[in-house]
């Protein structure tokens, strides 16, 4: 059973017991564009209590403010009764909730092309808030005053330019104008929503337009203090010379790509990111320009070319060098690297080093940092090709040992 056909049959089943129950949100907008939603929610005039009585398999984890999650087979729909709130208190979440029809349900919501309702059962829509007007403008406005609506949830202006990035619409010029206004407020959200709402912007093909409307609203510098206009500008071209599908993290590490890779990181602490992620961020932002080096060596290239993120890297770098000229030459020392990189073949990056610690030692090697950089060299030597065998590389230890008198006499 498909997410759909589990909301409908959950709308049945409300209509049959004399409830209005209908599709509600995203999904009607994302029904009228011609496009697949994500999630089917319905909203009904039916109480928690009753939604509760009518199934069988139900999560009570929102019933105080009338949302309740129904277990149809394998899966879970939100059904949450028509309600009015007041009393934002924390920019996020509502004081007071109270029972109400569609009408006033439709105008409790964001924006207007999420505030429209569908029963499919009549394959009728009900539009409260000219949701379809906009639709048709391809414009993304808020339900009555901007100002209102970004003072009760703050997280609303982040939703505004996801909205406009992912669908390609303008942000309507009063709403866009109260983000502005309001900007700073940001902060007042937690890092992880940020971030929830950063990685949609960033993970979409359109995100070049979509931080350039975070840098002109304010905020990105709201979310990243001191993130210059000089840097964010660059973030926006190099952002626009990726491919169309990345990684959270490479996204993020083009943000910064005109950044210090201290202050990025700084930055990122604000997201809340996993420890991953900020190793990922951190792995590309510390290795900008090595890929530009034509006098890398067989070692250097077999090692980083190892490191899980390289092809993270090497987008970064490509996108980087884009954005600094644009033509082939700026990616030309990208261009022989890859060349160098087929001829490889399917040659081992991480071979076992032919000898271990405690060959070394009993070779004659004394323990201590000599000893460490003994093995370095000789896994550089064996990574350059020049040593295949342990016993080309026993004697090879004793030759550098004689040279560097460390046998143990």
């Amino acid at each position: 059973m498909t997410s759909r056909q589990a909301a409908i049959t959950i709308i049945k089943r409300l209509q049959r017991n004399g409830f209005q129950a209908l599709l509600a949100g995203g999904c009607v907008r994302d029904k009228l564009l011609g496009r697949r939603a994500k999630d089917y929610d319905v909203a009904t005039n039916a109480q928690p209590k009753d939604v509760i009585g009518l199934f069988k398999r139900t999560l009570k984890v929102g019933a105080k403010f009338g949302v309740v999650i129904v277990l149809v087979e394998n899966r879970q729909v939100e059904v949450a009764t028509f309600r009015t709130e007041s009393g934002y208190t924390d920019g996020r979440h509502p004081g007071a909730v109270r029972f109400a029809g569609a009408a006033e349900d439709a105008c409790r919501r964001d924006f207007t092309i999420n505030g429209m309702f569908y029963d499919p059962l009549k394959r009728e829509v009900l539009d409260y808030v000219n949701g379809q007007a906009d639709l048709e403008k391809r414009v993304v406005r808020t339900i009555g005053k901007a100002e209102d609506r970004f003072a009760e949830d703050h997280l609303r202006m982040l939703r505004a330019v996801r909205f406009s990035t992912q669908l390609g619409f303008a942000i309507e010029p009063l709403t866009f104008s109260a983000i502005c206004s309001n900007a700073k407020d940001i902060t007042k959200i937690s890092g992880e929503r940020i971030a929830i709402e950063m990685e949609a912007i960033l993970a979409n093909p359109n995100r070049a337009a979509g931080v350039s409307m975070l840098n002109k609203s304010g905020l990105s510098e709201a979310i990243f203090g001191g993130f210059a206009r000089e840097p964010a500008g660059f973030a926006v071209e190099v952002l626009a010379g990726l491919r169309k599908k990345v990684d959270f993290a490479l996204a993020m590490a083009c943000l910064f790509a005109g950044c210090r890779t201290e202050f990025a990181i700084e930055k990122c602490r604000v997201l809340k990111l996993s420890r991953s992620r900020n190793k990922h961020i951190k792995f590309l932002l510390s290795n900008r320009g090595k890929l530009l080096d034509e006098q890398m060596s067989l070692a250097q290239l077999k090692r980083i070319l190892a490191e899980p993120y390289f092809w993270d890297l090497y987008e970064l770098q490509r996108a980087i060098q884009k954005a600094k000229d644009g033509g082939r030459k700026s990616i030309a020392p990208l261009i022989s690297l890859r060349r160098r990189i087929k001829e490889l073949g399917d040659v081992e990056l991480r071979p076992k080093p032919l000898l271990s610690g405690h060959d070394l030692i009993r070779l004659g090697a004394v323990p201590g940092p000599g000893l460490g950089q003994l093995a370095e060299e000789m896994y550089i030597a064996q990574l350059e090709g020049k040593l295949q065998t342990a016993r080309q590389a026993r004697q090879w230890v004793q030759m550098w040992l004689q040279k560097h008198r460390m046998i143990d006499r």
